[in-house]
C-alpha cells in the first residue's frame, strides 16, 4: 500500500506562485494594440458593428414607410366610408324628395277632383 502524502504548506504555495507565473505568461504573450492582428480584429468588428447599424436603419426606414402605407389605406377608407354614408344620405334624401312630390301630385290630383266634382 502507498503511504498517504499530505499536501505540505510549501506545495501548495509553489502552485500559487506557478499558477500566477502562467497567469502572467498568457497576459505578457497577448499582441500588443498596435499589432496589425490586432489592428485588423478591431477593423473587421468595426465593420461589423457598420453593417449593423446600416441593417437596424433600413429595417427603421421600412418601418415608418409601412406605418406610412398603412396611415395612408386607413385614410382612404375613412375617407371611402364617408363618402358612402353621404351617397347614402344624398339617396335617402332624393327618394325623401321623389316620395314628398308624389304624395304632393297626389293630394292636388284629389283636390282638383274634389274641386272638379263640387264645381258640376
Amino acid at each position: 500500500m502507498g503511504q498517504f502524502k499530505a499536501n505540505q504548506l510549501v506545495d501548495r504555495l509553489e502552485a500559487v506562485a506557478k499558477a500566477r507565473q502562467a497567469t502572467l505568461d498568457r497576459f505578457r504573450a497577448r499582441p500588443a494594440a498596435d499589432d496589425p492582428v490586432v489592428l485588423e480584429r478591431q477593423a473587421v468588428r468595426q465593420a461589423v458593428v457598420d453593417a449593423r447599424a446600416v441593417r437596424t436603419t433600413e429595417r427603421e426606414a421600412a418601418r415608418v414607410a409601412a406605418e406610412a402605407q398603412q396611415e395612408a389605406e386607413a385614410v382612404a377608407g375613412r375617407e371611402r366610408a364617408v363618402a358612402e354614408v353621404a351617397r347614402a344620405a344624398a339617396e335617402k334624401a332624393e327618394r325623401q324628395a321623389a316620395l314628398a312630390a308624389e304624395q304632393k301630385a297626389g293630394r292636388d290630383a284629389r283636390f282638383a277632383a274634389r274641386k272638379a266634382r263640387a264645381h258640376r
